[in-house]
């Protein structure tokens, strides 16, 4: 897997807000575990399972957030898995570690912000 290639169209998937766009990196089972969740949905969880969960709570981002844009500061390669460093939401910096399924889909995923 080219760890770069993925990281721009990751990045560039986010900033044209298309949902669909943004899903197709992702498996149907894919696990999400971010603070963000708690903080978007008012919720007690800060972890989500399954796509259909996971673009519920995405749409519902998109809305709130129409000014999102991400830009890209470094990714990093591990075993079935990268690191993308960006520029986030609120100006905050995030690192997001995702892991890849046999099908080359994210289907874990581990978010942290400053």
């Amino acid at each position: 897997m080219d760890s770069k290639k993925f990281a721009a169209e990751w990045i560039a998937s986010w900033n044209t807000h298309n949902l669909d766009d943004i899903l197709k990196h992702y498996a149907e089972d894919v696990e999400i575990t971010t603070p963000m969740i708690r903080i978007a949905t008012g919720g007690d969880t800060d972890s989500l399972k399954g796509k259909a969960a996971v673009a519920d709570y995405w749409g519902k981002a998109l809305k709130k957030l129409p000014d999102l844009h991400f830009e890209l500061v470094d990714v990093t390669t591990g075993v079935h898995s990268v690191a993308l460093y960006y520029k986030s939401v609120m100006n905050k910096m995030s690192i997001e570690v995702m892991f890849f399924n046999e099908q080359g889909k994210v289907n874990r995923i581990f978010a942290h912000y400053s």
